[in-house]
């Protein structure tokens, strides 16, 4: 590298191309890159979902879930199987290892699918194969509203907005929530239906044979030819009134004859107000890998041109709007990249007093950060949070490598007097084997971030290769440009040697003087600094225990969600009274923008449960941030007992949970899970800081069941088959038994009776069933009807029956201490070996992402070791650079504790590793010095003392110029600010206060074993390693003290 800078120093066009080429790129890079809040990620996850109309979720799970998770439970890379059965649906969730292909992973499953088909039940639907992405959740909810008839509005937002919509590149789904879709009904009065001894069958036959097109082949007639169609269509709803379904003594019975004909809409399962008042809403997904501000930017520049189409009363907003928490976060870290650039420049010309110098290391920070976009446009990265974080931490330590350079330069120049050209050259000489050593130790630590396996590893993979690229592009910037750019613009102090120059002054009384002071007492007393390094060293035990482990930082996302679970088998009007109430009661917390409540939005269109999304105002004209307002609403929610609220982020996946807590159990017996799973949430419930604890598992959902009469239905001449499906089209109805085409529109048509005749099980007594004797036999003659009770749904994991607890945190409750009290709790009940329990989800992932960082630390160190140890040809020398780095957690777990943080598995471990590479930069600079000036042939004391204080300048230089670079984001606020402020706390508070202490400890040690190497014992058992021939330099005279 050294020749790098003698050759660009001598040809100053050809070191300038080279940074502006990369330059150039960089800039092109960056007009590519797409902005996103993560990272752009593929897990290999595979739902299967099948439906089976009117099954209860324990037929469900016998008939359709269990065989399918047979099947595919012997496909190769499977880490988890879940599956949930409900009333009518089955959900398996496959997540496959990381390393598994999703494409490949899905159409696996669909080979095993299709082996099994035959086994499901025969009125189930075909399973449907779908992929997950973690992007799957809506990006966008687009709210219509106006003073008219909801299947009206329905109607002209489907024909209007949603189909043009769907269209748009990019954008994977638009679903509609609080929709009333249109719908022909045909209601049946069954004593009429009856009375002229027909049944629902027969009805049921009519409408679907009475109401068809098709076609009856060609017409030839010579030189033409013609198409015949058959026009059995209706053309109007009211036709189907009469519609000939039988003969009684020769008389035909229409649908007008035993019920009636209704142009209206579907049943509601779903609602959707904004602020209270009535809405459609529209929930757009974005297919998986797209850029998210892409897609909602298409999405509203569409929606302005569709506007033209819409009645004037239609009024259009947008709800959990990403784009907007998107753009906030990266503008913010665009202002923090700037300041934090201007902050260590500041540095520079505070030490250096000189505009020259300050300009040619300032020079580093956007040559390094623009070339860095070059690697993210070709490694097919985004500019998104964890990107833009990696280009934020960087700033202060691009810049390290040229202060060093400069620093030296500088003092050349300075103390010895040289010209700038020969000065470019000796400094650089002298200070680029310490400066290589310091970046490649520094890079090497980001490799195993970018390596890092598990689903924090696919996050932090991009840290890793940016950070670690522009630590390089530094490096290059280093050699290449900061020689040549000293060697032509900087000029000789005007006050020289004689006078102190720059090193005197405020700097001589302020930091080097005591600084040297206390260097010669800790040699004279070598073990007491020893003593206090081991005891900092040992404080990390009691720091970290005094400190709670979680997995993320809170973030304050500017909304979050209030999710209302009523009791088992409410209504949806009941649910929306209630709903209704908790609105008013949010009305009354502060910084609330507006409520937008989805009642039956999830993809089991359960009513009985509703989500109210909460918009804040903007984080500057609110005086509480999101966590408080979060548990100002759960305190004023409390007073509903018999309802489940839970507070909470909004979910990254769509129908997924975001509860800080999960926790499962496992076993055979629901009932037995059920009691272990109560036990254990009474305990955790007294746990000050836990909130929103629930179970998944709901009983007692009121049934009416039919219990047949096996003997009379047979005399009767009645089948179980015929009773079950009779039931089904008279109460539940038959949603397609026909269709009505209209225009190019096709709507359902659904046979159902009139509710008075299904609102009871009295009523439902009365009702008729098919019978192959009679024609019709009264459903009292061969069942009875009996009250029960059964589960809403029924989980498996990993193809045991389960029951997940969760809950969410506050109060700085940490979510590994909860863990380890959920753990003990369920140990202590000695379960059998059948029943197992552990955390799931976001819990789970804490554990995992703890053995990686720890595997990450490893990796780092030895690779650290590894170059400096070939760097200096010594196995001695890199352990006392590395010493450092155990002095600085200490101080990093303290700075941690003094801002009321939590130790975060992810930022606070990402943190230290970063702090680990700038540390031991000290203590290198400090080493590399002083065994030149041995080299030379000063005596060691004497090179330790001067060694310290030469580079004291340039430690002190990148210490605060990296510090200052992180300023804006350690006091910064808004979208975002949780995760860069942890990292920066960590970093800022491990280098700042460990600094004086590795100071006086890294010579200190160096003496220690410089010590042990001259012993008798290490000279036997490293001698082949020892160089032979090697004679001490020659003293220069610059060196000598005159």
């Amino acid at each position: 590298m050294q020749k790098l800078a003698e050759i660009c120093i001598r040809r100053p066009v050809f070191a300038t191309m080279l940074i502006v080429a990369l330059v150039v790129i960089g800039f092109n890079s960056y007009r590519q890159l797409g902005v996103d809040y993560f990272p752009k990620v593929e897990f290999p996850f595979v739902t299967i979902t099948t439906v089976l109309p009117g099954a209860s979720p324990e037929e469900v799970e016998s008939q359709v879930t269990k065989p399918l998770e047979e099947a595919v439970n012997t496909i190769a890379g499977i880490d988890e199987l879940n599956s949930t059965s409900a009333e009518g649906i089955s959900v398996i969730t496959i997540g496959f290892v990381l390393e598994k292909d999703p494409d490949v992973g899905a159409q696996e499953v669909r080979d095993k699918i299709n082996s099994v088909l035959g086994e499901l039940p025969r009125d189930a639907d075909p399973p449907t194969v779908e992929k997950v992405a973690t992007d799957a959740s809506p990006i966008l909810n687009i709210v219509v509203s106006a003073n008219r008839d909801l299947r009206e509005i329905t109607k002209l937002v489907d024909d209007r907005l949603k189909k043009n919509l769907e269209s748009l590149d990019g954008v994977g789904q638009v679903r509609f929530v609080g929709d009333r879709e249109r719908q022909v009904q045909v209601i049946i009065d069954p004593e009429k239906l009856y009375s002229y001894n027909l049944n629902v069958d027969q009805v049921r036959g009519s409408l679907a044979a009475q109401n068809i097109e098709l076609p009856g082949g060609r017409v030839d007639q010579g030189n033409r030819e013609l198409s015949l169609r058959t026009m059995g269509r209706m053309e109007r709803p009211e036709d189907f009134a009469r519609l000939i379904v039988g003969q009684v003594s020769g008389s035909p019975v229409r649908i007008s004859d035993i019920g009636r004909v209704e142009d209206t809409f579907e049943e509601p399962r779903s609602v959707a107000t904004l602020n209270g008042e009535p809405a459609v809403v529209l929930q757009v997904r974005k297919q998986a890998g797209t850029n998210t501000l892409d897609v909602i930017a298409r999405v509203k520049e569409r929606v302005d041109e569709l506007k033209a189409g819409l009645p004037p009363d239609f009024e259009i907003t947008y709800a959990r709007d990403q784009s907007g928490f998107i753009n906030a976060a990266f503008f913010a870290v665009q202002e923090h990249l700037v300041l934090g650039g201007i902050f260590a420049s500041i540095i520079v010309l505070i030490f250096i007093r000189s505009w020259r110098s300050t300009l040619i290391a300032a020079v580093a920070i956007p040559t390094s950060i623009i070339s860095t976009f070059a690697l993210m446009q070709y490694m097919g990265f985004s500019l998104n949070q964890i990107t833009m974080l990696a280009l934020t931490l960087m700033v202060g330590i691009v810049i390290d490598d040229a202060i060093v350079v400069l620093e030296n330069i500088f003092r050349f120049m300075e103390e010895k007097g040289m010209p700038p050209m020969q000065a470019a050259v000796e400094g650089t000489r002298e200070i680029g084997l310490a400066v290589l050593a310091t970046t490649l130790s520094l890079v090497i630590i980001f490799i195993p971030i970018a390596l890092m396996p598990g689903i924090v590893g696919r996050f932090m993979s991009s840290f890793g290769y940016t950070a670690a690229f522009a630590v390089m592009v530094s490096l290059l910037v280093s050699f290449v440009l900061t020689p040549m750019l000293c060697s032509r613009f900087l000029k000789p102090s005007k006050h020289g040697k004689a006078h102190g120059g720059t090193k005197g002054g405020f700097f001589d009384r302020i930091f080097a003087g005591p600084y040297l002071s206390l260097l010669k007492w800790s040699m004279a007393h070598r073990w007491v600094i020893v003593i206090i390094a081991v005891a900092v060293v040992i404080s990390t035990g009691p720091l970290m225990s005094g400190l709670g482990v979680d997995f993320l930082p809170s973030e304050d996302q500017g909304e979050f969600e209030v999710t209302v679970k009523m009791p088992v088998g409410s209504s949806l009007e009941g649910t929306q009274q209630v709903v209704r109430k908790v609105e008013a009661d949010l009305d009354q917390i502060p910084g609330i923008a507006s409520k937008l409540t989805l009642i039956g939005a999830d993809f089991r269109r359960q009513v009985d449960r509703g989500t109210i999304l909460l918009t804040l105002v903007p984080v500057n004209q609110r005086k509480e941030n999101q966590k408080q307002l979060m548990d100002m609403v759960r305190d004023r929610l409390s007073k509903y007992r018999d309802l489940t609220v839970t507070v909470q982020n909004p979910g990254l996946i769509a129908g997924q949970v975001d509860a800080d807590f999960q926790y499962s159990v496992q076993g055979p017996d629901l009932d037995e899970l059920d009691v272990i799973s109560q036990k254990l949430m009474a305990n955790l419930g007294k746990v000050q800081g836990m909130r929103d604890l629930n179970s998944s598992y709901e009983s007692g959902k009121p049934e009416v069941r039919v219990e047949i009469n096996r003997d009379k239905a047979a005399d009767l001449g009645v089948n179980v088959a015929a009773i079950a499906g009779a039931m089904r089209v008279l109460v539940g109805g038959d949603d397609q038994v026909t269709t009505y085409k209209e225009g190019d529109d096709r709507y359902d048509v659904q046979l159902r009776v009139d509710k008075r005749f299904r609102s009871s099980a009295a009523a439902m007594e009365r009702l008729y069933v098919p019978s192959a004797a009679l024609g019709n036999v009264p459903l009292s003659n061969v069942a009875r009807l009996e009250a029960g009770e059964g589960p809403l749904s029924i989980d498996r994991y990993n193809r045991q029956r389960r029951i997940l607890i969760q809950g969410n945190l506050s109060g700085g409750l940490a979510l590994n201490d909860v863990l380890i009290m959920a753990d003990n709790e369920m140990r202590s009940m000695n379960l059998p070996p059948e029943y197992q329990f552990g955390a799931v989800g976001k819990s789970k992932e804490l554990g995992r992402a703890m053995q990686n960082f720890f595997i990450a630390f490893l990796l780092s160190l030895m690779f650290m070791y590894m170059i400096l140890a070939a760097n200096y040809e010594s196995f001695i020398d890199p352990v006392t650079i590395l010493l450092s780095l155990p002095l600085s957690v200490p101080f990093a777990l303290m700075a941690l504790y003094l801002a009321r943080e939590n130790f975060s598995i992810v930022y606070t471990s990402l943190g230290i590793l970063v702090l680990f590479g700038i540390v031991k930069k000290n203590s290198i600079l400090q080493i590399d010095h002083i065994k030149g000036l041995r080299r030379a042939g000063m005596h060691r004391l004497e090179a330790i003392y001067r060694g310290c204080e030469d580079r004291l300048r340039p430690i002190l230089m990148t210490t605060m110029a990296l510090v200052a670079g992180m300023i804006p984001l350690a006091l910064g606020t808004g979208p975002g600010a949780g995760t860069r402020r942890t990292v920066a706390v960590v970093v800022i508070g491990g280098q700042s206060m460990a600094l004086l202490l590795t100071l006086l400890v890294t010579p200190v040690a160096y003496s220690l074993f410089d010590d042990l190497a001259h012993s008798r014992l290490w000279g036997k058992l490293f001698k082949p390693f020892r160089r032979r021939g090697a004679e001490p330099e020659p003293i220069p005279s610059e060196l000598s003290g005159d």
